[in-house]
């Protein structure tokens, strides 16, 4: 049987004091690292049962906190915080290179092999940790088409792979165009996924709290980007060189 071990992890980013889990197999070896973002509201069981997925197929899982061990549940309080997060690139780097910090301290973690997949908010500093220059073996993404400062998507060095719903209000057609001119524009390796009938935050089974216009969870879509998300990492970050 295998055996997953799950440890909570802190570590200091954006003035706050940042708890998530970090999820691996059994052994001594060292093994590929994913560093897994997630959605605006922050980590919930969703992301920490991603990780436990991730550790199952191999990898060294980090799934890094946005809002200092909180999960927001009002939409006007995620709004509020994830708002001015985007819009300031330094600050999605500085939240993402203290997840990437841990992740490469992690024994276990070969710091040559790490890939970045995050959703919403997550993967935007996915994307922006690529845009700094970080040596990553791929970047996935899902609702976070997101564009950087000029020029700076040139230091993306890795194959960039991007999911979207056809139906989120959020990052509309002309989102997909500019974010998919910048990475073409920039020489990246890019794929873009659109789900047919998805709203923003597809991905996302549903909790207790609010009901928010343009989101919602879409089973068969979900499944078909976690399955898409897997063939990136079997491509690009092999869990055996």
């Amino acid at each position: 049987m295998t055996t997953i071990t799950t440890r909570t992890v802190q570590y200091p980013a954006d003035g706050l004091t940042m708890i998530g889990p970090l999820a691996l197999l059994g052994g001594v070896d060292r093994r590929p690292a994913v560093l897994l973002g997630p959605e605006g509201p922050g980590l919930s069981d969703v992301e920490r049962r991603r990780a436990d997925a991730l550790a199952e197929l191999g990898y060294v899982a980090l799934a890094f906190d946005l809002h200092g061990g909180r999960y927001l549940c009002d939409p006007e309080e995620v709004l509020a915080r994830c708002m001015p997060l985007l819009a300031d690139p330094d600050r999605m780097r500085g939240i993402g290179h203290a997840a990437l910090n841990v992740l490469r301290a992690e024994p276990r973690s070969d710091p040559a092999r790490i890939a970045a997949v995050g959703y919403g908010t997550g993967g935007a500093i996915g994307l922006e940790l690529g845009r700094a220059g970080v040596n990553l073996r791929a970047i996935g993404t899902v609702n976070a088409l997101t564009t950087g400062r000029p020029g700076e998507a040139a230091r993306i060095r890795c194959p960039v792979w991007a999911g979207v719903g056809s139906e989120d209000p959020i990052t509309p057609p002309a989102q997909r165009d500019a974010f998919t001119a910048e990475m073409q524009a920039a020489g990246v390796d890019w794929r873009l996924v659109v789900y047919g009938g998805a709203l923003h935050a597809f991905n996302h089974p549903p909790l207790d709290q609010p009901v928010v216009p343009g989101v919602g969870y879409h089973p068969r879509n979900a499944q078909r980007a976690w399955h898409d998300v897997v063939d990136l990492l079997a491509e690009c970050l092999p869990v055996t060189e």
